[in-house]
This record gives structure tokens, C-alpha cells and sequence, in this order.
């Protein structure tokens, strides 16, 4: 018995038998650069946020305008990897999760500063491009 019990905590350990959960983003709303979604949903609703998310080609998405905390709550950042995608490198996506509160309207900006580096500035013309805000105009009713 006590070797059963030492291969079961070996197994936990080693993290063999133990499924991942996927985290819950709720209803996700898809965004991009240059684009605009509205979000429509209704208090106490979990949604998120998304955006197509590659670090290994230079995406660095942050919020740069937070929504009305009384109309929406930040809850998490997530990140899918593309399931049809082969191999490291290929992407996903970028899930900013929220739960709708009060009723209201609010509009949260993400921006993606493209190969930006720690100057977090765009560095020429095509990076320029690649780089923007995503607009989500979130209404709770």
C-alpha cells in the first residue's frame, strides 16, 4: 500500500495523470488592429477580449485604456495556442477575460506595440503598420 500511495504522489509530482484545465474567457469577443467590435452583454456575464497573439513574431498586446470598473471587472489574461498550428512559434491567441457588473457602457483599448522591444515604441514604417489598437466598445445591460 505504501508503494502504491509513493508512486501516486510520484505521479502528481512529476505531473503525469493530472489534467489541465483550460481556463474559462467566457463569451470571447474577436479583435485586431485597426478594428472595432462591440460587446454586448448582461450583468454578471463573463466574457473576454481577443486578439490574434504571436510573441514569437513580435506581438506585445497590453490594455491602454481600462474600462468603468463599475461596468466591467478585469478578472485575467489568457493565451490559446492555435490547435491546427504545427510546431513552436505558430500562435494563438490573447484572451483579456471580464466579467460584466452594472449596467452601463464602457470601451476598453488593447494595444499592440509590434517588435517594440522595451521602447515601446514602434522602431520603423513596417513596424508601424503592424502595430494599433483594437477598440472594444462593451455595453451591459
Amino acid at each position: 500500500m505504501k508503494r502504491v500511495a509513493a508512486l501516486s504522489a510520484l505521479a502528481l509530482i512529476a505531473g503525469c495523470g493530472v489534467s489541465s484545465a483550460s481556463p474559462d474567457v467566457g463569451t470571447p469577443f474577436a479583435g485586431g488592429v485597426g478594428k472595432t467590435v462591440e460587446v454586448r452583454v448582461t450583468s454578471g456575464q463573463r466574457f473576454s477580449l481577443s486578439v490574434p497573439d504571436n510573441d514569437s513574431v513580435g506581438d506585445d498586446w497590453e490594455v491602454a485604456t481600462k474600462p468603468d470598473p463599475g461596468v466591467a471587472a478585469f478578472v485575467s489574461e489568457e493565451y490559446a495556442g492555435d490547435p491546427d498550428s504545427k510546431g513552436p512559434g505558430s500562435g494563438g491567441t490573447g484572451y483579456y477575460v471580464y466579467t460584466a457588473k452594472n449596467p452601463g457602457t464602457t470601451s476598453v483599448v488593447l494595444y499592440n506595440c509590434w517588435r517594440c522591444g522595451p521602447a515601446k515604441t514602434p522602431k520603423d514604417d513596417f513596424d508601424r503598420a503592424h502595430s494599433g489598437d483594437a477598440t472594444f466598445h462593451i455595453i451591459v445591460t
